[in-house]
């Protein structure tokens, strides 16, 4: 399998709010994912502060892998 085939249509990146999480997304967005909604920042009980952001892949990009080959399953 190419890395095509093993990307997800749909992430939630979550975690702390730091330079972590922020790297995580612009990771994302440099492999072709799209923003999704906006982030969301809740805080814990131990006031540690939690971000969420969803990305998607490109209607197009969604496509190619769902007709790639190798991402069918065998036929037995």
């Amino acid at each position: 399998m190419d890395h095509l085939t093993e990307r997800m249509r749909y992430r939630l990146l979550t975690g702390p709010d730091d330079n972590d999480f922020c790297a995580r997304v612009s990771a994302a967005l440099d492999e072709g994912y799209e923003l999704y909604g906006s982030p969301s920042i809740t805080a814990r009980a131990d006031g540690q502060v939690v971000a969420a952001q969803a990305v998607v892949l490109p209607a197009y990009e969604a496509v190619r892998i769902r007709k790639s080959p190798a991402s069918a399953d065998p036929v037995s």
